[in-house]
């Protein structure tokens, strides 16, 4: 049944009807209003994984360019966004149906240019304390947040039969925001073209050799982007009238699956996301002493590549087969990989491909369980619950980042490498591996999904 809007809500802003169950109306226009607001929506939400990312490929060069910070410190500052994200997701999984989707997309995706602009000034000076470092690591996790509000709209504007695949659509692409950050942030450090905008170059030092570094650019260049992303923002997108209180949102946390789905997404997108800032640190923590080393940000953005490219790909596929079956193929996928990666963490040129390919598994089977879990979700739980248990689930795993970066940090202090942390990982997946298995993938399951 069509919800009707009250009518203190203005017409700009808030659709007087939406049903997308409703064949008739689905292709009267609401198909093309559905569309419209996934690629405005994934366009900025792309950009909330680039800035939410960019802390991980600014912290790998900031030793390079004077500043004195320790291994523990780097990784800190890496964890930190991911802190933040955690956190701000859990405020985002409740605010539109109660703001709406217009303004909720659009302010906060004004709000990235805190981090952007603050990171663009701190960098121009190495004596910049460790605390602001950290204050910034932490607001650029402001990006991270917007996932669980962006999400849960787009599950609104589609029927059933499509969310695999516009779920899939807009997490896969808003993903590849972390691959840009990663793949354009060394082409356009080196771009003194735009200094005359952003400030002068700093001398950046590596293997005894100092060559000529803008690295304010790798935060700079998206504040022309965001201005553009928020007004198409306020101009393409409504609301849809679905209202409900923090209150009676809070029924989600009553179900256990709301429980069981939340291991199962830590599983995957926690994975996705915490190795995505920790990778860059890892090949420099693992080979940056080889004679010869390989640079991490020429590597490190291949794993959110695959990972996002998986998830857009197997997003179609689990509206086909079937979300437990996909996630149960991904659990045990990223169990496989995270052995893997153990027996190759030798610092030798011979050990390094082998390293870099279980560690691009991982992202691999990650992205197959982003989708399938997505899938799984609304098929569990009725519209509205579904919509508050993808944003908490995703407030849950956004905090993969922190705890990836600090165990992994903790592990390298303790046994000076990463393996502890790996076969923990695996334990981990197996666990879920079971979950999964029982209560959605076996046959008699008690939610078949």
């Amino acid at each position: 049944m069509a919800i009707s809007v009250p009518r203190r809500r203005t017409s700009s802003t808030w659709l007087e009807r939406w049903n997308p169950e409703d064949t008739r109306e689905w292709e009267a226009g609401g198909e093309k209003v559905a569309w419209r607001t996934l690629w405005t929506t994934t366009f900025c939400l792309v950009l909330a994984f680039a800035t939410w990312y960019m802390v991980s490929v600014i912290a790998v060069r900031l030793p390079g360019i004077g500043f004195q910070l320790s291994t523990s410190q780097l990784f800190w500052l890496t964890a930190m966004p991911g802190l933040a994200a955690g956190t701000l997701r859990i405020v985002h999984t409740f605010l539109v149906p109660i703001v709406g989707t217009r303004h909720v997309v659009t302010f906060s995706t004004l709000l990235l240019l805190v981090p952007a602009v603050g990171w663009g000034v701190a960098v121009q000076d190495s004596g910049t304390p460790f605390v602001v470092l950290m204050l910034l690591a932490f607001l650029a996790g402001l990006g991270g947040g917007n996932f669980s509000s962006f999400m849960p709209s787009t599950s609104l504007f589609f029927p059933k039969r499509l969310q695999g695949v516009a779920l899939g659509i807009q997490a896969g692409i808003g993903n590849f925001g972390v691959s840009i950050a990663q793949f354009v942030t060394p082409w356009i450090i080196t771009a003194g073209a735009i200094a005359v905008v952003t400030g002068p170059a700093q001398d950046f030092t590596k293997n005894g050799k100092t060559s000529a570094l803008w690295l304010q650019n790798a935060a700079l260049w998206y504040v022309p982007l965001v201005l553009v992303a928020a007004g198409l923002a306020w101009v393409n997108l409504r609301s849809v009238p679905v209202r409900a209180r923090v209150r009676e949102q809070l029924d989600i946390f009553r179900e256990k699956h709301t429980w069981l789905m939340t291991s199962l997404y830590l599983m995957t997108f926690g994975s996705f996301s915490g190795f995505s800032a920790a990778f860059p640190l890892m090949i420099r923590e693992v080979f940056g002493k080889l004679e010869g080393a390989p640079d991490p940000l020429a590597y490190a953005f291949l794993g959110p590549l695959i990972g996002s490219a998986s998830r857009i790909i197997f997003g179609a596929l689990a509206d086909k087969v079937g979300g437990a079956v996909l996630t149960q193929v991904s659990g045990i996928g990223l169990f496989g990989s995270a052995v893997a990666v153990t027996f190759f963490t030798t610092p030798s040129h011979a050990s390094f491909p082998f390293f870099v390919a279980a560690m691009l598994g991982i992202f691999f089977f990650a992205g197959i369980g982003n989708a399938s879990t997505f899938r799984q979700m609304p098929m569990i739980f009725p519209p509205r619950q579904a919509g508050g248990v993808i944003g908490w689930t995703a407030a849950v795993a956004a905090y993969g980042p922190f705890l990836f970066s600090m165990l992994i940090g903790a592990a390298f202090a303790a046994t000076a490498g990463p393996n502890v942390f790996f076969l923990g990982a695996a334990a981990f997946y197996l666990v879920n591996i079971a979950i999964n298995w029982w209560f959605y993938a076996r046959k008699g399951a008690e939610k078949p999904c």
